[in-house]
């Protein structure tokens, strides 16, 4: 069942350092998951947030560091055992061939099954579920080739989900999806965190973080500068320093934050100058 999830897992990079040329894109970086956390990782672009999810998924090595599975290295593991404890999220995806989405959602279960064994009822009704779950029962029969961004970046999350892992590694999920989908797939995040899996995903979009995570952490120059409650985390000057731009904060009756960027329209700018004209400043 889709609620079915393993033991309480934790992730763990330990003083992970990675070069690339003369350039660090990590540096020292040590950042722990726990089971039911919603982890969002923020950071501009180039900041290292997808070269920090390939070490900790396995695909790259550190240069120094380690990443550990409970408090195991992650070099113990094979591929397969990973795979059915750690799902990934890529960013983008472009199948070679037209699979159905059925298909490539069905992909997800190798991970259980190998692949010397055919599908079984069994993981047929997994991939039922999480199309379901996603919303995307009526995309079963189209080429994954055929249909939109948004909707192969819900395929490939579906995929994920039929692996049954207890950790969902997340590349900036949200690409691509409307405003729609954007908030049925954070819904679904806090529920799959709820019934005990450990996420961690990459966002450009600060408010999903705060809507959704249950902490964030803040990957700038190479280096975490800031990991905690969102409401400890988010803050103006933090948003300016990441992405250059100003913001205000407000609480809703929730005691979420909200956040409302500082946008200034032609005519608010005519009607202030306007003003300062009819109404000089006073000379200190």
């Amino acid at each position: 069942m889709m609620t079915a999830v393993v033991a309480s897992e934790c992730l763990e990079a330990r003083g992970v350092h990675f070069p690339r040329g003369s350039r660090i894109i990590l540096n020292d970086i040590t950042i722990r998951l726990r089971s039911g956390e919603i982890v969002a990782l923020l950071g501009a672009n180039g900041a290292g947030k997808s070269t920090l999810f390939r070490i900790m998924l396995g695909f790259l090595k550190p240069e120094r560091g380690e990443v550990r599975l409970n408090d195991r290295p992650l070099s113990e593991f094979s591929r397969r055992t990973l795979a059915q404890r750690i799902a990934y999220v890529p960013q983008a995806h472009v199948a070679p061939f037209p699979y159905k989405v059925h298909d490539v959602v069905l992909l997800g279960r190798l991970a259980e099954t190998g692949i010397f064994r055919a599908p079984q009822a069994a993981d047929r009704r997994v991939v039922g579920e999480v199309l379901e779950r996603l919303a995307i029962t009526h995309l079963a029969a189209r080429p994954y080739t055929e249909i939109s961004g948004g909707e192969r970046q819900l395929t490939l999350i579906a995929r994920a989900l039929a692996q049954g892992a207890g950790i969902l590694v997340m590349d900036e999920p949200m690409t691509g999806l409307d405003y729609g989908y954007q908030v049925r797939l954070l819904q679904h995040l806090v529920d799959l965190a709820g019934s005990g899996r450990t996420i961690l995903m990459s966002t450009h979009n600060p408010e999903h973080a705060v809507q959704a995570a249950t902490r964030i952490a803040v990957l700038r120059d190479g280096s975490i500068v800031a990991d905690g409650p969102p409401a400890q985390i988010i803050t103006p000057s933090l948003i300016r320093a990441l992405y250059g731009v100003a913001v205000s904060t407000s609480t809703n009756a929730e005691g979420r934050i909200m956040l409302l960027p500082t946008i200034v329209h032609a005519q608010d700018s005519i009607r202030l100058a306007s003003k300062a004209a009819i109404f000089p400043r006073r000379p200190e």
